[in-house]
């Protein structure tokens, strides 16, 4: 293949890494929001692609490989990473230009994998990161002298800075300039210049490491001060668990205190949207539609955004500032105790917000039986996706007051009260399955803590952007596809002349929820859960638009007008709103994260082995709850 046909396209540049480097924030401040996520063909990785204009006017599509210290890959991420690099993936060339990242803080660390890169033959730049936090502590690189020991050029960077990274831009100009008269550097063939490092080889990096820092490193500075200040409370045994949980607390205490205007706005907009859509459409199928169907089931979705952005918000900060690490390591003894690898809390975290990227990032578990752990329990976590439905029942049942001087609100008490139930309940299956049938001794936990930093602006922001485009393109596509399915079965067959009930009982969904209410009839849920559930495997989320859509073709659909939690408040009972809840903690998952689950664990075992022992977790639960609740409270 020429030159001149590879770059008939855009050149392609790939950010390679170690984790924790800025590789991120550097990938942003170079795309921005011209950026888009999908996965490696064939596996469940993530690869996050963007473009950009070089200041020379060349579009150039840039690629965000997960971080590795090494190119002897030890974890599906670093695999990927590895197989980018050396064009291992089918119909998909080797990058043109790799530019790899180095924290300028800790050159030690970061050379390893610079020097692996260099033997493949390609080109590369090497952008040093964080000058600005190495500056501030006395570190002083000296770019040329490294630029000559590794024989590459070396461009000083600063990430979350706007003008931060314009001489990476150049180098790029230049180095594409020189790559494209080179049909050897852009030939498309997979560099033959790698292979397994031996023992002696890996001795060899080592000398190499310390021969270009000698040459290049004129003072290594000092370690930060403020980091260790800080570490030396919040790492401290006495103080470092309880604020971890004292943050967690307050992140579910946000959700519905920052929440609650947006979600007003909302509310009132979608209900102002409904009832003037409805007053301008004529009585027929199609306002039906419109009305009880896509707004309302969509619309019941739409409000609870806010809550998931303000969920986000809380997590992109953890990991922007480097404290995300930090649980990780305070929460490594604990979870010990129920045989969890430390790094298990970081997909597992990262669960809050979805299953699936939580499912994912148990690749960096070198280990399978603790990567198999994690990935069972992993869905266990309070999804994002469950935060509408616990809203919905906490809203329509729990007060709205606050407590101890109006420090606590209750709704968001209960609200964590159900997250810490899905965590004890996690580490209760996690410690049966590590003495059954995960057996097998511990590793311990080895990883590296980057310095505190200040969490940048733009990362954030385009964090939330991002969550908002998946959480609105969502509810745009699956949930709309499926509330209009719902509607149509919710509506046929109609009810013959004369018929006396609610419409929906003769529709087809009435029959499949009048046929599901005997088997879910001991655990209090009611004909109309039991339509809901059903949907609700496509997403969990769904289940709140479900809901809405049943109540808007039922005969107290007029009172949807107010809101849906006061329809529920007023059609359950507290026992079967307590079941619901409890029946939510354990359910069995949606179907995108199982097909996760049986891509990365390739087994079909399992996936089933999920559903089953979380649909009898979930029942179970659920009829203790009712049954307890209704001994108590009164059915």
């Amino acid at each position: 293949m020429s030159s001149t046909a590879i770059l008939a396209g855009p050149p392609r540049i790939a950010l390679v890494g170690n984790p924790n480097c800025g590789k991120t924030a550097l990938f942003n401040a170079l795309t921005g929001a011209r950026q888009k996520v999908a996965n490696y063909p064939g596996v469940t990785v993530e690869r996050k692609v963007g473009e950009f204009l070089s200041p020379a006017g060349a579009r150039v599509q840039i690629i965000d490989l997960p971080g590795t210290y090494s190119l002897r890959a030890r974890s599906p991420d670093e695999e990927v990473t590895r197989d980018v690099v050396l064009g291992r993936f089918e119909h998909e060339t080797p990058p043109d230009v790799m530019v790899c990242v180095a924290d300028a803080t800790n050159l030690r660390l970061h050379l390893r994998l610079v020097l692996e890169l260099r033997k493949l033959g390609r080109p590369i730049i090497l952008a040093l990161n964080m000058m600005d936090v190495a500056e501030a502590r006395g570190c002083r690189v000296d770019a040329g002298a490294l630029s000559a020991a590794l024989g590459v050029p070396v461009v000083p960077t600063v990430a979350i800075r706007r003008h931060g990274v314009r001489g990476l831009l150049d180098q790029i100009d230049r180095t594409v300039a020189l790559a494209s008269g080179s049909s050897a550097a852009l030939s498309g063939v997979a560099p033959c210049g790698w292979s397994e490092p031996t023992a002696s080889d890996l001795r060899a990096y080592h000398r190499e490491v310390e021969d270009v820092l000698a040459a290049a490193l004129r003072d290594a500075g000092r370690p930060s001060l403020a980091t260790r200040r800080i570490d030396a409370a919040l790492l401290h045994p006495a103080i470092g668990l309880p604020f971890l949980f004292l943050v967690l607390f307050l992140m579910f205490q946000a959700v519905f205190a920052w929440a609650a205007w947006p979600m007003d706005m909302i509310d009132a907009g979608l209900t102002w949207f409904q009832g003037t859509v409805g007053a301008a459409l004529p009585d027929g199928l199609l306002k039906s539609l419109v009305t009880d169907g896509i707004i309302a089931g969509v619309g019941s979705v739409l409000i609870f955004l806010p809550q998931i952005l303000v969920l986000f918000f809380f997590i992109l900060i953890l990991e922007s500032t480097g404290y995300m690490a930090r649980a990780a390591f305070l929460l490594d003894r604990l979870m010990g105790g129920v045989g969890l690898h430390g790094r298990a809390f970081i997909p597992l975290l990262s669960s809050f917000a979805c299953a699936v990227p939580g499912i994912m990032a148990a690749r960096t578990i070198e280990n399978r039986t603790d990567r198999l752990a994690t990935i069972m329990i992993a869905p266990l976590m309070t999804c994002s996706a469950r935060l509408p439905v616990y809203t919905l029942i906490i809203a329509a049942f729990v007060p709205n007051r606050t407590m101890l001087g109006g420090l606590v609100g209750l709704q968001g008490l209960v609200m964590f009260t159900l997250y810490a139930a899905g965590i004890l309940s996690a580490l209760a299956v996690a410690f049966v399955l590590k003495r059954t049938v995960f057996k097998g001794a511990r590793e311990p936990l080895l990883m590296e803590l980057p310095s505190y930093r200040l969490p940048s602006a733009r990362d954030v922001l385009l964090g939330l952007f991002e969550r908002a485009r998946i959480f609105l393109a969502r509810a745009g596509t699956v949930i709309f596809a499926i509330m209009i399915l719902l509607w149509f079965l919710g509506t046929f067959p109609a009810a013959p002349d004369g018929a006396t009930g609610p419409a929906i009982d003769y529709s087809f969904a009435g029959m499949l929820g009048h046929a599901l209410a005997p088997l879910l009839a001991p655990i209090g849920f009611t004909w109309q859960i039991a339509i809901a559930l059903v949907p609700g495997m496509a997403a969990r989320e769904v289940a709140v638009a479900a809901l809405g859509t049943v109540y808007a073709l039922s005969e107290t659909g007029d009172a949807l007008s107010g809101s849906l939690a006061s329809v529920l408040a007023a059609d359950w009972s507290l026992p079967t709103a307590l079941s619901l809840l409890a029946w939510f903690i354990f359910a069995p998952q949606c179907v995108s994260t199982l097909s996760v689950v049986k891509r990365e664990t390739n087994s079909w075992f399992w996936m089933l082995a999920m559903v089953a022992y979380m649909t009898l977790l979930a029942y179970g639960a659920a009829f203790v709850t009712f049954r307890v609740a209704s001994a108590l409270l009164g059915g």
